[in-house]
């Protein structure tokens, strides 16, 4: 291509946008539990992000990633048109930037989005424009829009009842310190297996590592049993706090669900880099493999340079503008502590792991917020506060829509203005 280099310092900028995008919104939903229920700072929040969430998309982000997002569009007539490269070129420049612009105005106004939708939303606007109606793959615009509805409420239903194990197993007893010694590492077992099933299935796939199913649950069970032995032996360490106890009834055993919330909190940091990171570079990965080539491949390979751009900008994300959503998801949406935190991370994760199996798209935004208002529940409908639960699902729904609007009006200045 005649001005490859053009398009791939456009394509970079973009794709750093919509990584900065992704760690404002999605990676602040991932810390939003572990800093609402006060087990993290922000600032500590942020570090374990820049780790595991940066080595997650370094690592485990792909080296091969699917040029066209989610099979959304028909590649075979962008490859039947005269210009088809130019066309995707334009197409996937215009829906960075409009994923990126989506996000920065939900991110803004602290509303929770899915960043997969907002891609999906940006991809599905270009194609039916630049490609024609027909070239968007309308059955998968549907099941997308069917996990809307299914992954929220899997993750609510699931969280709602290891919430209600938690108050029957340790918070309604007669010595909840002596329980939450029992039953925490038991808790910490089946989160960390979930978590490491979850980072088995979603992001250790793209390495090259192929695992078979049964091998991914033996070396799961077996991370697991490590952490939930290590895990009993630092909370054994745990002594009450009288003092603390007399203002906070659960003080000291909420102190032992922090532990717990920490070990969730790197896992889920972890799998959403390695997963969400390719919502930034597998566009940017597209525009650089047909810059460089001159033609549409099926797949492109990805530079290293690729990764540590979608890595850096998600850590900067969250770092700058991240707290906006922190506060919708972790204080607004109803009150957290570490065992309600840790109650809805973990019903979010086991949703993904049982999502990975069947292959249903799902959002990690929709799943985790469905897990916090599923808590709520626990507690009660009065523990919710409906009207931050109304402006979320009003931004879901807007989501889509606004991609492809977005993206349909970047389309169509980078045809007039692009060489």
């Amino acid at each position: 291509m005649e001005y490859q280099t053009t398009y791939i310092v456009l394509a970079a900028a973009f794709g750093l946008f919509m990584a900065w995008g992704i760690g404002a919104n999605d990676v602040a939903n991932a810390m939003a539990t572990s800093v609402g229920s006060k087990a993290l700072t922000i600032k500590q929040a942020i570090l374990v992000a820049a780790i595991f969430e940066f080595a997650g998309a370094v690592l485990a982000g792909g080296e091969v990633t699917s040029t066209i997002r989610k099979g959304i569009v028909d590649a075979d007539m962008l490859m039947g048109m005269d210009d088809g490269a130019k066309m995707l070129v334009f197409g996937m420049l215009a829906a960075l930037l409009a994923a990126g612009t989506w996000l920065l105005i939900a991110s803004r106004n602290g509303w929770p989005v899915s960043t997969t939708h907002s891609i999906v939303g940006a991809i599905v606007g270009f194609a039916a424009v630049g490609i024609g109606v027909d070239a968007v793959q309308w059955g998968k615009v549907g099941t997308i829009v069917m996990s809307w509805v299914v992954s929220p409420l899997t993750a609510g239903f699931i969280a709602y009842l290891i919430y209600r194990s938690v108050q029957k197993l340790i918070l309604s007893q007669d010595d909840p310190l002596a329980k939450a010694k029992r039953y925490v590492p038991v808790y910490m077992f089946l989160a960390a297996f979930t978590i490491t099933l979850v980072t088995i299935l979603k992001g250790l796939k793209h390495v090259g590592l192929n695992i078979s199913l049964q091998n991914s649950y033996f070396l799961a069970i077996g991370i697991a049993a490590a952490i939930a032995i290590l895990g009993y032996f630092v909370i054994a360490r745990i002594k009450p706090d009288p003092k603390a106890e007399k203002s906070q009834h659960f003080y000291t055993v909420e102190r032992v669900f922090g532990v717990l919330m920490v070990i969730t909190a790197c896992g889920m940091a972890f799998a959403h880099g390695s997963n969400d990171v390719a919502n930034a570079i597998g566009p940017l990965a597209a525009v650089v493999s047909i810059a460089k080539n001159g033609v549409i491949g099926a797949k492109s390979s990805l530079d290293a340079w690729v990764l540590m751009l979608g890595g850096a900008g998600i850590v900067v994300g969250l770092a700058t503008f991240g707290r906006h959503v922190i506060a919708t998801v972790g204080k607004k949406i109803t009150q957290l502590t570490p065992s309600r935190g840790f109650a809805a991370e973990l019903a979010a994760a086991t949703t993904i792991v049982i999502a990975s199996g069947t292959g249903i798209p799902i959002s990690t935004t929709h799943t985790l917020v469905g897990a916090v208002l599923g808590v709520g529940m626990a507690r009660g409908i009065e523990a919710i506060d409906l009207r931050v639960v109304a402006r979320i699902l009003v931004s879901w729904v807007v989501t889509i829509p606004a991609g492809a609007v977005l993206a349909i009006l970047f389309f169509l200045v980078f045809k007039m203005v692009l060489p």
